[in-house]
């Protein structure tokens, strides 16, 4: 339970890293909300590891042709279309377009790989 708290505080700092350097996202933080800014980035990489984990697997599986078929290519539009439904699910973050969509997809989905090696490790 605490690696899975500190990943979701770790992706928090991820989603703020990307919206911060990647055009076309951005996050409409609440600065009167009760712990500020950090509450609404807390959100968003809580909500994507609830659509990774339940939407994701779906996705992966039923694309598996297109994905065999890209040698893995075809992932980076399923991450792209994971953050696209984090984005239209959140009233906070606003992603334009699918290259802003791919290029933020691509750099979550890195970061939750590394967090992952680093925090599996025992």
């Amino acid at each position: 339970m605490i690696r899975f708290a500190l990943k979701v505080v770790l992706m928090a700092v991820v989603f703020y890293l990307v919206a911060r350097y990647v055009p076309g996202i951005e996050v409409q933080t609440n600065p009167n909300a009760v712990l500020g800014i950090s509450v609404t980035f807390a959100w968003l990489a809580l909500l994507f590891a609830v659509v990774n984990a339940v939407v994701g697997p779906v996705l992966r599986f039923l694309s598996f042709p297109a994905i065999l078929l890209s040698l893995g290519l075809f992932l980076l539009v399923i991450n792209a279309a994971l953050f696209g439904l984090t984005a239209a699910l959140s009233s906070r973050l606003d992603v334009d377009g699918f290259g802003a969509a791919v290029l933020g997809g691509l750099f979550v989905a890195l970061a939750s790989w590394f967090l992952d090696l680093v925090l599996d490790r025992r």
